[in-house]
């Protein structure tokens, strides 16, 4: 299986094929692909779905996927690693989240509102041409357009039904977990009284109802999801841990490393180690 590497903070390619070679690759990047005309199948981790025009799909790093074009298709690829990321503000990081954590990783286009297909094609249609252009502060209106796009990827994939959270079959509240999400840096909030009273529930019953909804309890599954974001940062940033430690309001480092070894068996310092000398991008 052929492995790629991206050697950049972002890349741009436009590309029209009669054909597209049916291999499995991995990516260890992030690769969103808008299909401007044509169709075919895309394949992602051994499923597959057509695709036509106006699809958008968001490939992760270490997803298996590959295309076969039935006909003449223009692609366009945007690629961007971990470095790209690190140069965001913490707050726009914050907002992708769902992108990180939402996504099923199955084939199919994350575009789930009818106005953000002309928006997207809007504005890969004026990345090739910015591309193109000569324009004094080209590379800042590219990554302007470049983090609009990922944006609107992120909103998408929010009104997409979650991942499931346990073994059991179960639905998720999208708007209990919703909350849960928008509110992670912000503990205070994800009390069982503020929590029942955004969604006009008694106290006394918000845990059993959210329970109900996902399987796990509020806390079971707050600490669960804030692992997961802790764990991004230790694999895509440069974050220290005593700044993951005020990020999500832990009490010391002596806090975060035991939660955090009671999930995953290492404790933070170890576990970004892991990845620190692996040449992802």
């Amino acid at each position: 299986m052929e492995i790629r590497n991206l050697h950049r903070p972002f890349e741009l390619q436009f590309l029209e094929v009669l054909e597209y070679e049916p291999k499995e690759r991995k990516n260890t990047f992030f690769e969103m692909v808008f299909v401007l005309e044509g169709k075919g199948t895309q394949i992602i981790n051994d499923h597959r779905l057509p695709y036509s025009n106006d699809k958008f799909f968001v490939i992760f790093p270490q997803d298996t996927h590959s295309f076969e074009v039935i006909e003449k298709t223009k692609f366009f690829f945007l690629r961007f690693n971990d470095s790209y990321l690190k140069t965001q503000n913490s707050d726009w990081i914050q907002k992708l989240e769902f992108i990180f954590h939402n996504h099923n990783h199955m084939p199919g286009c994350i575009l789930k509102t009818i106005i953000d297909k002309p928006l997207v094609r809007a504005m890969v249609e004026a990345l090739i041409r910015e591309e193109k252009s000569q324009f004094p502060q080209q590379q800042e209106v590219i990554k302007q357009i470049i983090n609009t796009i990922i944006t609107i990827a992120a909103r998408n994939i929010s009104l997409m039904a979650p991942l499931s959270i346990n073994e059991v079959n179960v639905v998720p509240s999208l708007d209990l977990l919703n909350y849960v999400h928008q509110n992670i840096y912000q503990p205070d909030q994800l009390k069982a009284s503020n929590m029942a009273s955004a969604f006009n529930i008694s106290p006394k019953y918000i845990s059993e109802y959210f329970k109900t909804k996902t399987g796990q309890s509020i806390q079971e599954y707050t600490i669960a999801y804030k692992i997961k974001l802790i764990e991004t940062r230790l694999k895509y940033t440069n974050m220290q841990i005593n700044e993951i430690v005020y990020e999500f309001g832990f009490s010391d480092a002596s806090h975060l490393n035991r939660l955090f070894k009671k999930h995953n068996g290492v404790n933070p310092s170890d576990y970004k180690k892991q990845f620190k000398n692996v040449d992802r991008v």
